[in-house]
């Protein structure tokens, strides 16, 4: 847990630094980034690990409470945006991606070990590639979609959008029916060895973008806290484990990782979502910053505690 959060600590910093020295090649630079994280890293990641996984495993009423959970989370996040805040569109859209993307990857397996035990890890991939996955590629695009600003106009082009600029969809949907062959164990372990290269590249891009909000008078570190910033991480952070257990509460005994998942920050693809599709990535990238600075100073301590 001390590498995962003096990875992001770092790249944060570089992300920063690099916009203040280079200003417009350091915006372009994470531009770069994002696109690169969308359109080749993540669809590899997605085929080779959701090829290789055992979708005959009763993995528990736990994961279909999951998706009932996201989407209650992404429909208050709609109305506090649309109705409470009265933000407009791509900002409203913003506030949902980053309160349904969820980072049960980077920051919510190191927490899952650290804190639960590496025999418990089998749960939490299960939750990752059967719950958070599948709602990214499907739910979290189309929210970016109908709402950005660089999705086009009227429901075809926006349809068109969806799907144009959604790869990884489209690498979920090849695993989905491509045999274990298509996936040998050499490739499926280099791309779990780029799962650790989202989390420096992502969190540069965080820097990029919060430390280009400087020149228009706004603060850089810590990232401002708004109402929009404030309402996505009581929902991710507060609402959805809440949501969650009580859920679960009547019907099941929840696992202890769904619950601990549920709790993880803004996930590093509520940038990539926002960028392709035109959201507001001052939310974005602020939701983000504060959710995960707060999860992992909150897992150093409870690590240091236990």
């Amino acid at each position: 847990m001390i590498a995962v959060a003096a990875t992001i600590a770092a790249s944060f910093s570089v992300g920063i630094a690099a916009e203040r020295r280079y200003g417009e090649d350091a915006r372009a630079a994470a531009s770069l980034v994002l696109r690169t994280m969308l359109y080749a890293l993540v669809p590899l990641i997605v085929f080779f690990n959701l090829t290789r996984l055992d979708f005959d495993v009763d993995v528990g009423g736990g994961l279909g409470l999951g998706y009932v959970t996201l989407a209650t989370v992404g429909g208050l996040a709609y109305v506090i945006g649309s109705r409470v805040l009265r933000l407009p569109r791509r900002s409203t859209g913003a506030v949902m991606v980053a309160a349904m993307q969820v980072n049960t990857g980077f920051v919510g397996f190191p927490l899952v070990v650290a804190l639960l035990g590496a025999d418990r890890l089998a749960e939490a991939a299960a939750y990752d590639a059967v719950v958070t996955i599948p709602w990214l590629f499907g739910p979290v695009f189309a929210v970016g979609a109908a709402f950005g600003d660089a999705a086009g106009e009227g429901v075809r082009e926006r349809t068109r959008a969806f799907f144009v600029r959604n790869p990884p969809l489209l690498a979920m949907a090849a695993a989905l029916v491509a045999p274990d062959a298509l996936a040998p164990d050499v490739l499926l372990d280099a791309s779990r060895g780029l799962v650790f290269a989202l989390v420096p590249l992502g969190f540069f891009a965080v820097g990029v973008y919060l430390a280009s909000e400087a020149d228009e008078g706004v603060q850089v570190f810590p990232p401002p806290i708004t109402a929009p910033v404030i309402a996505v991480v009581a929902l991710r952070l507060l609402v959805a484990p809440a949501l969650l257990l009580a859920l679960a509460a009547p019907l099941i005994d929840l696992p202890a990782p769904y619950l601990l998942l549920a709790a993880m920050p803004c996930g590093i693809n509520t940038l990539v979502v926002a960028h392709a599709y035109g959201l507001d990535m001052r939310i974005a990238a602020g939701a983000v910053a504060w959710s995960t600075a707060l999860v992992v100073a909150g897992a150093l301590v409870g690590a240091t505690v236990l």
